[in-house]
């Protein structure tokens, strides 16, 4: 968006308090308009300075977002002004708010009609005040143009203020326009600023170095960046309702979907309350944007197309494309194929490239590409890709692993899969270097959707060519990408810890207000602005270190031994597995996707209901019924080869959350489960810690103690934390290096941010986020809580929560379960579970034979129960 693009002058014609009025809008815009009401109320003053208190007035109300009363008091201050020379400046200031209200025709002709009036300084303004309109209007270059003429008056008249407005503004378009030389001007605007005092105007340039950051796809520096202005706007008590399209831009790059749907609609709401119609436009945009993102077509046409009218009638031709683009690529997700809708995405590309839109243009062009070769038009597909392509190598990362993928495609329609394939891992290697640079596990796991269609498209040249070990190349070239390097963040960030300390005191008494029956409203919000503010620390990590590259068939099978791999893959609406045993790759067709993922929902529901309804005939039977066609579908086809071998299972999409013991094949079998191949040889290959074991309960759950008290029989040199000595900090502490550490306590899972996920100790929760923080995690974590081993999925197969911390941060194996389980049956489950692991059984062979025992002697519920737990990582 347009930020604070310009600011009042310190000169004008006025003279007196009229102008020390002028020249505190900046500085504090609510005290400048109670100067300039003394001054229209108090003893008559001339035409000019009463033409100078309205101005200021006017231009108060803008930064405080009233365009309604902006413009009321500039219209007054043309009308009232007594010289050519005030009544020209009066109509420069209209001129502005004019843009920002949306109607830009009518600015430009204010500002125009200015300029003849106006000389020295005043005509530096005046050009400087036309390039604002001509920027909001979409004609850039003649923007950049009346900016470069304005900063060389500044600098022939001296005016380092009106060098250090057409400087902000000149770097936040060539921001835009990804030009080298934004983010010196913002620079050099935002240290005039200071310099003479203008806190808000320097507070609107760096926030645009933050958004120059975020182009340049900075992630981390340009959340810094919004964090620290963010606090610099609250202590100057000024609302900016538009930056939050600004924050959109930056979660969509990322992308983090859901939240930019919020922050759109939040915008959408803030900037139409205010009346501010130029930037309502392009929040509706932005919500037409997030909403094709997530798959909501309907949304995304509606609102595109309401923006795209809003912008025509404002005379912004070029946004008007881009909102056009939206409606079009919704058009083509809905399925339809038409060469009307070709003709359109290639005129619509062409007008985007031709006004500045170079990454909604390659967007729009690739579709279009897809679009001509499904109409069987291969000569335009491949001049579309072809041209698509040269964005391989500029731009940001997903701009130019995208260009990648254009010439991939356009190498497939000619035939050559093996120089696809050759540009797909070129695009995929962009990603990961672009990867490295998002500390955050947050940032990270979403960042998979940009390779996507990279792997997809490579997936599928391998299935074709029937070649299962390049099936298993691509399936691990993308997911779980971002458990393939540790995260950075600082184990000291104060300010992370003590937002994560605020938020586990607010948690407590918002659970004590709850049971309590009281009032909880202002907790909530109190709760969810320190979340965001946790998100916000928490992302602005610097990067990690090199991602490691996938391993090869031969690096697996030497380290599987005896075990088999069964790597599950998506390919379309099929589901498909790599099997690897003794060294041998092979591919299996499963059969559909929705059709396993159906099965697989319907089983954990009979599991969910056998648990907690106990022996009831319909949840066993429904719960049986499931668990059977699930086995025979995934395993029918494979039985052979995996015979009676431990399994090292990888699953894909939906089947992560899957019970795997309570299926026939996989009971009292060794079965671990890991997000990729890659993450489980990273984890059997870590040595075991040597401190002594950690054994934990949380509050609240008298079982929970029982259970540990029982353990510490089990594991003599074990170190118990119960009662109030089982707080966060204690539990970290003790955790570092040690060899196992068990942790009994209720647990919560956060599938709208698994990083929220929470273990309830004596203080309050333990989340997962305070986990990055160990230095060296234990070797084994066993989690008896409700749910502990559910991850949230993104795309990529990517994974977030306990889990996912863990394995990223060095931990061997995980046994938690994807279920809620009774307290009793679990106690039972977990100390024949430690029995075997201390006589020397390899964690996931343990937990198979104490579940086979429970599943032998016990009834419905301790059966579910048993089937619950999972071995994550490695055993």
């Amino acid at each position: 968006m347009l930020n604070s693009l310009t600011m009042p002058d310190r000169t004008g014609s006025g003279a007196g308090t009229a102008q020390a009025a002028l020249d505190l809008v900046q500085r504090c815009p609510r005290e400048a308009i109670t100067i300039a009401t003394g001054v229209l109320t108090g003893i008559p003053a001339d035409r000019d300075e009463r033409a100078t208190a309205e101005r200021a007035i006017g231009l108060a109300l803008r930064e405080l977002n009233d365009l309604s009363g902006a413009l009321r008091h500039l219209r007054r201050a043309v009308r009232s002004a007594g010289s050519a020379r005030t009544e020209a400046l009066a109509r420069m200031s209209l001129g502005y708010v004019l843009a920002n209200a949306g109607r830009t025709a009518a600015a430009l002709r204010e500002v125009t009609a200015a300029l003849p009036e106006l000389t020295g300084a005043d005509a530096g303004r005046a050009r400087m005040q036309r390039g604002v309109v001509l920027h909001y209007r979409g004609l850039y270059d003649d923007a950049v143009r009346d900016y470069g003429q304005a900063i060389d008056i500044a600098q022939r008249e001296g005016d380092r203020l009106l060098e250090a407005r057409a400087r902000n503004n000149r770097g936040l378009l060539n921001a835009h326009r990804g030009t080298a030389d934004g983010t010196d001007d913002l620079d050099r605007a935002a240290a005039v600023f200071h310099g003479l005092g203008l806190d808000l105007a320097a507070a609107d340039a760096r926030w645009n170095g933050g958004i120059a950051a975020g182009l340049r796809g900075d992630v981390a520096a340009a959340l810094r960046c919004f964090a620290a202005v963010g606090e610099e706007y609250q202590r100057l008590a000024v609302p900016r309702p538009a930056l939050l399209l600004d924050r959109f831009e930056l979660l969509l790059s990322v992308p983090l979907v859901d939240e930019a749907v919020q922050v759109a609609a939040t915008a959408i709401r803030e900037l139409r309350s205010r009346g501010m119609a130029s930037d309502l436009a392009e929040a509706l945009l932005a919500q037409a944007r997030a909403a094709l993102l997530a798959g909501d077509l309907d949304t995304a046409t509606g609102s595109a197309a309401a923006a795209r009218n809003r912008f025509r009638r404002q005379g912004r031709r070029t946004w008007a494309a881009f909102a056009r683009h939206v409606e079009l690529r919704a058009e083509f997700r809905r399925g339809t194929r038409s060469a009307a809708l070709l003709r359109a995405m290639v005129r619509t590309a062409d007008q985007l490239d031709a006004t500045g839109w170079p990454d909604p243009a390659l967007t729009t062009r690739v579709d279009a590409g897809l679009l001509a070769t499904e109409l069987g038009r291969t000569g335009r597909a491949t001049a579309l890709f072809a041209q698509a392509a040269r964005s391989r190598g500029r731009g940001t990362a997903p701009r130019r692993a995208r260009g990648w993928y254009a010439l991939a495609l356009s190498r497939r329609l000619g035939g050559d899969e093996a120089g696809a394939a050759r540009a797909l891992r070129r695009g995929l290697a962009v990603l990961d270097r672009h990867r490295t640079s998002l500390g955050a596990t947050e940032l990270r796991a979403h960042s998979g959707v940009y390779g996507q269609e990279l792997a997809a498209e490579g997936l599928d040249i391998a299935v074709r060519a029937g070649a299962p070990g390049q099936v298993l190349a691509w399936a691990e070239r993308w997911r779980a990408n971002g458990l393939r390097m540790r995260p950075a963040l600082p184990p000291d960030d104060p300010d992370l810890v003590a937002a994560l300390a605020e938020l586990r005191l607010v948690s407590g008494l918002l659970e004590e207000a709850v049971l309590a029956g009281r009032t909880v409203h202002s907790l909530r919000e109190r709760q969810t602005r320190l979340e965001q503010r946790i998100r916000d620390l928490a992302r602005r990590a610097p990067g990690g270190t090199q991602v490691v590259a996938p391993p090869g068939v031969r690096r697996l099978a030497d380290r599987l031994g005896p075990r088999v791999l069964v790597e599950l893959v998506a390919h379309g609406d099929r589901l498909r597995a790599v099997l690897l045993r003794d060294g041998r790759a092979s591919l299996h067709d499963l059969g559909p996707l929705d059709q396993a993922a159906q099965l697989a929902h319907w089983h954990r529901f009979g599991l969910r209901r056998q648990i907690v309804g106990g022996d009831s005939a319909a949840a066993r039977a429904g719960a049986e019924h499931a668990a059977a066609a699930l086995d025979s579908q995934l395993f029918d086809p494979i039985r052979r080869q995996v015979a009676d071998r431990p399994l090292v299972i990888v699953p894909v999409g939906p089947l992560h959350g899957v019970a795997w013991a309570g299926l026939a094949t996989c009971a009292g079998r060794a079965v671990t489960v890991a997000p990729s191949a890659t993450v489980w040889l990273s984890a059997e290959q870590r040595e075991w810690c040597t401190r002594a074991p950690v054994l934990a309960s949380g509050p609240r759950l008298p079982a929970g103690r029982a259970e540990v008290v029982r353990l510490a029989r089990v594991l003599p040199a074990a170190r118990t934390l119960t009662g109030a000595d089982a707080t966060v900090a204690a539990l970290t502490s003790a955790m570092d290096r040690a060899a196992l550490v068990h942790i009994a306590a209720h647990g919560a899972f956060r599938a709208d941010n698994p990083q929220f996920s929470t273990l309830e100790l004596a203080d309050g929760p333990l989340f997962a986020y305070e986990w990055e923080r160990l230095t060296r995690p234990p070797s084994c974590v066993v989690l008896s809580a409700c749910e502990s081993g559910l991850h949230g999925v993104r795309p990529g197969d990517e994974i977030m929560g306990f889990a996912a911390v863990l394995l990223a941060l060095g931990t061997r194996c995980l046994i938690a379960t994807v279920l809620p389980v009774p307290a009793e049956p679990t106690t039972a489950l977990m100390v024949d579970l430690h029995r075997r692991m201390r006589a020397g059984t390899r964690p996931a062979q343990a937990l198979a034979s104490a579940q086979r025992v429970f599943a032998a002697g016990g009834d419905d519920t301790a059966r579910a129960t048993a089937a619950a737990f999972v071995c994550l990582g490695a055993d």
